[in-house]
């Protein structure tokens, strides 16, 4: 397993294929990261589906509200929703949307973030400052590379758990 340098701000998500383990960027984006986390510390993010899978491009997940397998879940409106937390404001940064690279999703909005986000499954560097760049894969990009593709796919990925590395 990867070192984890400071387990407060690491995200443990178990898929299918494996563990990812995510290297939150606190210093550069603090409130995507403190949302992330007391997301992931409710227990919100379990069971959540990979809505929105491009080939080449990115995995996009994290619609508690619409895209839980486990409660009231409609594939065609996975991707349009948020939490009950307000939205987030743009911390954009200088950190390239490189690979394994968590991204934050929202609408034309830069302001619009909420729980949503997706990791890059290569170097996608014209995304750079325009969304924010909160966290990084350090470990088990390989099960991220296996998630089920499609817009949204037919049968989709969910992330079985999410967990911050210093309750876990």
């Amino acid at each position: 397993m990867a070192e984890i340098k400071d387990p407060e701000n690491t995200i443990i998500i178990e898929l299918k294929d494996g563990n990812v383990v995510i290297e939150l960027h606190s210093d550069v984006a603090p409130k995507h990261c403190e949302r992330m986390k007391e997301l992931a510390r409710s227990g919100a993010y379990d069971g959540v589906v990979f809505h929105r899978v491009i080939d080449g491009f990115m995995a996009q997940t994290g619609d508690v509200q619409h895209g839980n397998k486990n409660k009231d879940f409609e594939i065609r409106r996975a991707g349009t929703g948020g939490s009950d937390l307000p939205d987030l404001p743009a911390e954009f940064s200088k950190l390239p949307h490189a690979r394994g690279s968590l991204g934050a999703a929202r609408s034309q909005n830069p302001n619009s973030a909420n729980s949503q986000f997706f990791i890059n499954f290569n170097d996608n560097n014209f995304l750079n400052g325009q969304y924010t760049v909160y966290g990084q894969v350090i470990e088990g990009m390989d099960a991220v590379d296996k998630i089920t593709r499609g817009e949204p796919p037919r049968e989709p990925d969910m992330m079985i758990s999410v967990k911050v590395a210093a309750d876990a």
